[in-house]
């Protein structure tokens, strides 16, 4: 009888030992495929700040520009890279850090907005070709950091759902902060109000 309840808790303990092993690997597997599409969000987040300085150079180069709205550019692109150099892959496991990122990230978009309703008023400028290049670059460039930004939400999702998912929450909690839950891009502030359009 004894031998019988040894190899019953053998087993147990067999199928316990390798649910565990599953776990872990499953999450590791999700771990890395968030922090490799949080390299894709930084790299399209960096073609953009690349972008920039060739812009405000044409910009600058049309007369009477407005400098306030192009020093705004300026400084908020030195602040969202700042951000984005202070930034390493475990910022995905930093609530805080992450929304320092993101709202990086939002100033310098809402500078960029600001400076294409200012070119509005310069037609020398808006037909001048390297800055039409420019701008569709960044609007192409825009259009990337949306897609990747929705990407990273997927894997996150994808982490998140397995991350508190039974029994993987146990194995989760096991190795603390390792596998913390991870953040969600979000809309900006005020995104949900239509902008308002004057002519």
């Amino acid at each position: 009888m004894g031998k019988w309840i040894g190899i019953g808790v053998a087993v147990l303990v067999g199928i316990l030992v390798l649910t565990g092993i599953s776990s872990y690997n499953t999450l590791n597997g999700l771990e890395q495929g968030v922090r490799a599409q949080w390299g894709q969000v930084e790299n399209v987040y960096q073609r953009r700040a690349d972008l920039i300085p060739n812009l405000v150079e044409t910009v600058k180069g049309a007369a009477n520009f407005e400098q306030e709205t192009l020093q705004g550019v300026i400084s908020a692109r030195a602040r969202a890279t700042q951000a984005t150099v202070n930034v390493d892959s475990s910022v995905v496991n930093d609530p805080e850090a992450f929304e320092r990122f993101q709202a990086a990230q939002g100033e310098l978009s809402g500078a960029l907005s600001r400076l294409m309703v200012s070119v509005e008023r310069y037609p020398e400028l808006k037909a001048n070709q390297n800055f039409r290049d420019l701008q569709a670059q960044l609007e192409g460039t825009e259009n990337r950091i949306s897609t990747e930004r929705m990407r990273f939400n997927q894997a996150a999702q994808a982490f998140n759902t397995k991350r508190f998912s039974f029994p993987t929450v146990l194995v989760a909690g096991f190795f603390g902060s390792r596998f913390n839950e991870k953040a969600y891009f979000k809309a900006s502030a005020g995104a949900e109000n239509a902008p308002s359009v004057q002519f």
